[in-house]
């Protein structure tokens, strides 16, 4: 990858909490990455869920990144060509990818409420993770599919999800720069998923992929809690006739009992350890060294 101008890398948190030494690890990683490839790195605020996007995370977001060394050229705070880049602020762009993939008959109408998803739930698969992503959704059984849309030349997404219709039995592989070859079965790994919400907001996976395109992301660095995400947005991608990106799917940082770091764990997060006298050089050994009771 040395050398390569081309590259256009991008860092991608949520202002739904304080950011935390797994993100630490992850945003670092893809902060290295676009260094080594001599690349340009992108900030962007995944800001899409209004009831919990706050403005003092956000906020937060942008001293902690820097505080740890990251710097960014493309961004919400230092603009760029592809701006906005936050997502509340880009919905145009999702409404059109929306259009896109009504027209084409690739999604449908959705009215399954939660209740009525929860008593069909997937258990987990043999070896699987019991700790639900909350970018994952359980497989859908499909109740829905084949039901007749009676509403012709929809002008708006709004009051039903909408799902993408995926083709049971297909094999989704991709490489992943530190894992290899990865599979999953559509249909079986994962199943019809949301792409837009009964309540009018644009789902993470379709707007992460109109985005990634439309900043002309090459390399797309994050958790491998994402890998299965991954496949969905490569449909995706297919269906909207947009190029994948390359894929590097990080380590996670787990704590003493073997979960995940997720932003309830406040006393990792970022801006403890710099207010308990920590500095980025503490935190970059913290992710090396794994003490803390992580591994």
């Amino acid at each position: 990858m040395s050398g390569n101008k081309n590259y256009r890398g991008r860092i991608a948190p949520s202002p739904s909490g304080l950011l935390h030494l797994g993100h630490a690890a992850t945003f670092l990683q893809a902060y290295e990455r676009a260094i080594e490839a001599r690349g340009v790195l992108v900030l962007r605020d995944e800001d899409l869920d209004p009831d919990r996007s706050q403005a003092q995370f956000a906020a937060a977001m942008l001293e902690d990144l820097r505080w740890l060394g990251i710097q960014w050229q493309e961004g919400p705070d230092v603009g760029g060509p592809h701006a906005p880049y936050r997502q509340s602020e880009r919905r145009e762009h999702y409404l059109s990818a929306w259009q896109a993939l009504y027209r084409a008959g690739a999604i449908y109408p959705c009215t399954c409420s939660r209740r009525e998803l929860a008593s069909v739930a997937q258990a987990p698969h043999e070896g699987e993770a019991n700790e639900v992503n909350e970018n994952d959704e359980p497989l859908y059984p499909g109740t829905c599919r084949q039901a007749i849309d009676t509403v012709t030349n929809r002008a708006s997404p709004a009051g039903v999800n909408w799902r993408f219709r995926v083709l049971d039995g297909e094999t989704i592989t991709f490489h992943d720069a530190r894992l290899g070859q990865v599979h999953f079965a559509a249909g079986r790994d994962f199943g019809d998923f949301i792409v837009w919400r009964r309540d009018d907001v644009p789902a993470y996976q379709l707007a992460c992929v109109v985005d990634d395109n439309a900043m002309q992301i090459t390399e797309v660095v994050r958790g491998e809690d994402l890998l299965k995400s991954t496949a969905r947005q490569i449909l995706l991608a297919r269906a909207l006739g947009y190029a994948s990106p390359s894929w590097f799917h990080c380590a996670l940082l787990v704590d003493q009992y073997g979960q995940r770091l997720a932003k309830r764990h406040d006393v990792l997060s970022l801006r403890s350890l710099r207010e308990s006298g920590h500095t980025p050089a503490d935190v970059r050994a913290m992710i090396t060294v794994a003490p803390l009771g992580l591994r």
